[in-house]
């Protein structure tokens, strides 16, 4: 078998699979990762500057990993 051809099914398999398996399509599960990866990416700003000046977002990265928490937990309800 070719080292070239071999691999490929598998690689192509990543893309498909995990996405699959809560129900997603690869595009619907992208649009998703993204979403939740600029919210953290927020929360994580959000609680940098709470860092340095301790009155500013006192709450606002837990409030907003609590609400991503019950997203991501209740993800399929709906479906």
């Amino acid at each position: 078998m070719d080292k070239t051809t071999a691999p490929r099914p598998t690689i192509l398999r990543s893309f498909t699979e995990h996405p699959a398996s809560v129900g997603e399509t690869y595009g619907q599960h992208f649009l998703f990762a993204l979403r939740f990866s600029m919210r953290l990416f927020l929360a994580a700003g959000a609680a940098f500057i709470h860092a340095l000046i301790p009155a500013l977002f006192e709450k606002t990265a837990s409030e907003r990993i609590k609400a991503m928490h019950h997203d991501l937990t209740h993800r399929n309800d709906d479906a």
